[in-house]
């Protein structure tokens, strides 16, 4: 399987201010040195060693990840469809798409009215949610005053599907668990026969996602890659208790206990800056060697980005 990374900001899109990318090339300028422009090579060493919050950027789009298996060619599994699904369907078009909703809060479903491959006809897209009330809620950001265009008039064959058992598609199984978060949500774990995958964004990590139960541990074994909230420091925590949402250590905490091999960093807060954000991974990886846990792949999401399994 190949994951990819569409959006990866929680709350709502955070684009970078002209300050951010004057303050990034001011930090390149004051550390440039004429032997760096030497020849490609010496350039090539120059960039290399930039940190990586100068010479890049997390992202600005809310949540949205795509997991795409190379024997279905046609289909593509999606999570979340907040703002960075719009990139999504700019990039990567198939004929059929499984949409799965984590929740409905806004920065998760906002990015929908804006999925190109929905005004297809030649499109179909199954979604998933656990809420009963889904396709209403999605059809209800489309409506006036709130949008021009009307879900029933996009084009595409949907679907919609609540969720009551594990999905099939040929060997692929997606399975789905609740998690503590206000008004509700679901984590996924998606499984081909070969890697495990676990999408558990917005979740509130708290003692009760440590009680070793036989759903818990069916659900939680085995799991090759995380994809998991850490939106918060640790500090930040406890200003912000049942806001749903966990911090770097919760996270690793999380994958020690149920020796899960590699985590994703996700859901990083719209107002962290890149700095603070490479800051975190960071931290977490200090916080995992204070665990003595080195068994556990610790990587940032980031825009853009793929994971092969």
């Amino acid at each position: 399987m190949r994951i990819d990374f569409w959006g990866v900001r929680g709350s709502l899109p955070a684009p970078l201010k002209p300050s951010d990318i004057q303050n990034k090339i001011k930090f390149v300028i004051q550390q440039i040195q004429m032997s760096d422009l030497e020849n490609d090579e010496s350039k090539r060493r120059f960039l290399e060693q930039l940190p990586p919050w100068i010479f890049g950027s997390v992202g600005a789009n809310t949540s949205c990840v795509s997991i795409y298996f190379p024997e279905y060619p046609n289909v593509l599994f999606v999570f979340d469809a907040g703002s960075g699904i719009r990139e999504l369907g700019l990039t990567i078009k198939v004929p059929h798409y499984h949409l799965f909703l984590s929740h409905l809060h806004w920065d998760h479903i906002m990015g929908f009215p804006f999925f190109g491959p929905a005004y297809n006809p030649n499109v179909t897209i199954d979604m998933y949610s656990f809420n009963k009330d889904f396709a209403s809620v999605l059809s209800m950001q489309m409506k006036p005053p709130y949008f021009p265009t009307r879900m029933e008039t996009m084009g595409s064959q949907q679907r919609f599907h609540i969720l009551t058992e594990v999905i099939k598609f040929g060997r692929v199984t997606v399975d789905y668990r609740y998690i503590n978060h206000p008004n509700g949500a679901c984590s996924y774990r998606i499984d081909d026969g070969k890697h495990c995958c676990l999408y558990i964004t917005d979740i509130e990590i708290t003692a009760a996602a440590f009680v070793r139960d036989g759903e818990s541990e069916a659900f939680y074994q085995n799991i090759d890659l995380a994809i998991i909230d850490s939106q918060y420091t640790p500090l930040e925590m406890f200003s912000k208790a049942t806001w749903g949402h966990s911090s770097f250590n919760l996270a690793v905490d999380f994958a020690a206990y149920w020796s899960i091999k590699h985590i994703v960093l996700f859901h990083h807060d719209p107002t962290y800056d890149d700095q603070k954000i490479f800051n975190i991974v960071q931290a977490a990886r200090r916080y995992q060697e204070l665990l003595e846990r080195k068994d556990i792949t610790i990587q940032l999401a980031i825009e853009g980005t793929s994971i092969d399994l």
